[in-house]
């Protein structure tokens, strides 16, 4: 593969503005593995894990006392490292989930702290594990959902860690996406898609021999989900934005019907709450705002984040309670510098510091993140952030737009690594959350509704508009850039819009959105009547998602474009970038490409990131002018220039 980089970096030397940026930051200590991250404490409080490199780099679990440096790793992944576990209530295991080169169909282990001893406790080929339940009156017993009867639907199993055995303990009627269990570890409830409307129903039992009973529906223009059961039988907690635009907190009586609005916010939707784990009672909501904030519903936990705030700055997350609920696990999260570990005691309101996330980075002035917002086109307001590089002044400035996947997900505040990366290299970083994103409420979110490569991509050409107004933007070095649905846009912006943009990095996105609904996972199948709404109607309408689809507009590509793929993507199959691929060649369009054969949807082992982004830091050094660390010497990546 051709590239300039002695030739970027004579232009970089004759380009006094840059000069005054700040050293390049290796790629390592942005896309490497991170020193430490994700501490647990155990259930009894006495130990603590963590996930750490290996001698090969290889994420691990390791554990401590809690009150000692004595240090022990006790799992042995040789491949894609771990970053997914929890502590078992015996205190005698560590459960994790591993996939095999991303193809999402992930084991649950079980690894024995005494004897570093690990078993497969579902060893099925092509069965996908997910959603661990776990209970402390019930140690030696797990609740998890396993698509093992059928590719489609996700039945309950139950599992015994000591033995291994495992056997069915609620099957799925066909079209349940979620289960909850109540305080005596039983299948009561769960929220399955309506086949009428796509919409979503809560379905409630009395009892594991009762029939389901749907207690309430919401329609597709409306969004809910269970939080969890109660101490009684008859109380549900969930979050709904029926009669609101908002997503609200709610307590649902299962007896008469009847609702209280627990918490809510008129603007933005709650996303998730922190509950007692004795009492089941929630003590406190969150919601994402331009930060995350707190509505305490529990004096007692606001004084703890009362607390938690004199001891750093940064917006605060508790990622690990005892079962007590003595001693937290607490992460702090800022813009310009790694997360913070500390474990707080709630007792004495004192927290000692564990551990951060990348020790490098504290060393490393870096750049902060300014949440921004500006009017689409039609009037609608939309939120985002901005990130500009340190150390020049912010115009006239290369600019990357960054796209968020999904799409029905959202940017939030706090470090990001790749923003980081392109503002060192001398990039202004502007972020969207454009419509049919998540946060806002559930207008916003509907606004996105068959709006794939239109208003959803207005939006993101009012940002780039909006940006050039400051002044901080130079239009003719704008760079498009996204993962999943941002690959996708990444390719809209370059057909639809081929004036636009100077280059674009797509990652693991779709170019023919029909394709791309006729090739997702079995497991998916219940949301097809909500992808119908939200995209378009793959049975009654192929024309029209063709028309929104960049496979069919390559001719019409003026810039270079750099696609990432990985080969076992289980999501947007490695088909899609093919096909454009070879549409490009056809019609002599620039294109680079790059496939991973042991990745899936993104590329989680170290050096295959670390490879992607050297391959796309000299790409926009070459098309849009900015800096660029040398490839150099990457050892074990598997990446392939195709």
């Amino acid at each position: 593969m051709s590239r300039a980089t002695l030739i970027a970096f004579a232009l970089f030397a004759a380009a006094p503005v840059q000069a005054e940026l700040p050293p390049l930051i290796p790629r390592d200590v942005l896309f490497g593995n991170p020193d430490r991250g994700a501490p647990q404490i155990s259930p009894d409080g006495k130990q603590l894990a963590y996930l750490a490199p290996d001698d090969n780099n290889v994420m691990q679990v390791w554990v401590r006392p809690i009150d000692k440096a004595d240090t022990k790793k006790v799992t042995s992944d040789e491949q894609r490292g771990i970053s997914q576990y929890a502590w078992a209530h015996n205190g005698k295991h560590l459960l994790y989930l591993q996939d095999s080169g991303g193809d999402e169909n992930f084991h649950l282990f079980a690894s024995e702290l005494a004897t570093g001893k690990t078993r497969n406790l579902t060893p099925f080929s092509g069965v996908r594990a997910q959603h661990i339940m776990l209970d402390k009156h019930r140690p030696d017993t797990i609740l998890l959902w396993m698509n093992k009867r059928s590719k489609s639907a996700f039945d309950v199993y139950r599992l015994t860690i000591s033995t291994g055995h495992i056997q069915l303990d609620t099957e799925n009627p066909g079209s349940v996406t979620s289960w909850t269990a109540d305080k005596d570890f039983v299948i009561r409830a769960a929220t399955a898609v309506n086949p009428n409307d796509g919409g979503t129903d809560l379905l409630v039992r009395a009892k594991v021999t009762d029939d389901w009973k749907v207690v309430k529906h919401w329609t597709n223009e409306e969004e809910g989900s269970i939080s969890g059961f109660g101490p009684d039988a008859n109380t549900l907690y969930i979050l709904g934005n029926h009669n609101s635009n908002t997503m609200r907190f709610l307590k649902l009586d299962l007896a008469t019907g009847t609702e209280e609005v627990i918490a809510e916010d008129k603007q933005y939707d709650v996303f998730g709450a922190m509950r007692d784990n004795v009492k089941r009672t929630p003590l406190a909501v969150a919601v994402t705002k331009a930060r995350t904030e707190w509505k305490f519903l529990d004096p007692d936990v606001k004084a703890d984040f009362e607390a938690l705030a004199m001891v750093t700055r940064g917006d605060i997350a508790v990622s690990s309670r005892t079962a007590d609920d003595s001693k937290w696990t607490v992460g702090f999260t800022t813009d310009d510098g790694p997360v913070r570990f500390y474990l707080y005691d709630r007792a004495t309101k004192k927290a000692e510091f564990l551990f951060t996330t990348q020790s490098k980075l504290e060393k490393i002035k870096l750049a902060q993140m300014q949440p921004i917002e500006y009017k689409a086109k039609d009037g609608l307001t939309i939120h985002g952030y901005l990130m500009k590089p340190l150390g020049i002044e912010a115009k006239n400035l290369p600019t990357v737009l960054v796209v968020h996947g999904g799409p029905w997900g959202r940017d939030n505040w706090g470090f990001d690594a790749q923003s980081q990366f392109l503002a060192n290299r001398g990039y202004a970083v502007l972020k969207v959350n454009f419509r049919g994103s998540t946060g806002y409420g559930k207008s916003f979110l509907n606004a996105g509704n068959r709006e794939w490569a239109g208003k959803m991509h207005q939006d993101l050409l009012d940002g780039v508009d909006w940006l050039v107004k400051e002044g901080v933007a130079d239009p003719k070095r704008v760079a498009i850039m996204g993962a999943s649905y941002g690959g996708y846009a990444t390719l809209v912006g370059l057909t639809f819009t081929p004036e636009v943009f100077a280059c674009g990095v797509d990652i693991v996105g779709p170019s023919n959105i029909a394709t791309l609904l006729r090739s997702i996972p079995p497991y998916w199948a219940p949301m097809k009547a909500l992808f119908a709404k939200r995209i378009g109607n793959l049975e009654t309408e192929e024309d029209f998602l063709k028309s929104r689809s960049p496979l069919f507009k390559v001719d019409a590509i003026k810039r270079p474009l750099l696609i990432g793929q990985g080969a076992n993507d289980p999501r947007v199959k490695v088909s899609e970038s093919d096909q454009i691929v070879e549409a490009m060649r056809k019609a002599n369009k620039p294109v680079e490409y790059v496939l991973y054969p042991d990745e899936g949807h993104g590329f989680v082992r170290p050096e295959n990131r670390l490879h992607f982004y050297a391959v796309t830091e000299q790409f926009l050094a070459k098309h849009l002018g900015g800096r660029a660390e040398p490839i150099g010497e990457i050892k074990s990546h598997s990446g392939q220039v195709k």
